[in-house]
């Protein structure tokens, strides 16, 4: 609550202090709070190294947005040595168990469309787009308007193109939006 400001006024500091009386008794939803707060400098000064070490004790225990934060830390190489392939393994841990907003899904997409510690291969990045725009993904929803519009792996489909596009678009993504203005109507 102190967190997101729900019923109280925002404050960073006692949702770091409640986070850490939970995350001390081994709550995998606490640890990842933690990571977040620090990864964001959120109430704290922003520090990647301790994000590295909250986020690893909830993945280690198979919370999935903990692997999928974990992996964001090894793909942008944030507190850590930029490595694709422990982004990649702690993304697949995540989308294995389903991960809830479709961000290691994503993520996964990112790393097949731009070849990132794997070889390029668009069919793989559509198939992880697709299962992230089920979780209605707008940055997937737009990739995957692309990726039709300009035949990526796919047959060129202008249809499917605008209206995944529009999907992203609808949920507020510039990019979505502006990209569907090249489509007559």
């Amino acid at each position: 609550m102190y967190a997101q400001g729900h019923g109280v006024n925002q404050d960073f500091s006692k949702a770091k202090l409640w986070f850490e009386k939970a995350a001390a008794q081994g709550l995998p939803q606490a640890q990842t709070c933690l990571g977040t707060l620090y990864a964001h400098g959120q109430g704290v000064e922003q520090d990647f190294s301790k994000a590295k070490s909250w986020f690893e004790k909830a993945a280690t225990q198979g919370f999935a947005d903990a692997q999928t934060c974990l992996g964001t830390l090894y793909a942008q190489g944030q507190g850590v040595k930029q490595d694709f392939n422990k982004a990649k393994s702690w993304f697949e841990k995540a989308a294995a168990q389903g991960e809830r907003l479709g961000k290691a899904q994503f993520n996964l997409g990112v790393l097949y469309y731009e070849g990132l510690g794997v070889k390029q291969d668009f069919a793989k990045a559509k198939y992880w787009f697709e299962e992230s725009a089920k979780k209605d993904n707008a940055e997937a929803e737009y990739n995957l308007g692309i990726i039709y519009a300009e035949g990526q792996g796919v047959k060129q489909d202008f249809a499917k193109a605008k209206s995944w596009l529009k999907k992203a678009a609808e949920k507020g993504n510039a990019e979505a939006q502006e990209a569907i203005k090249k489509f007559p109507n």
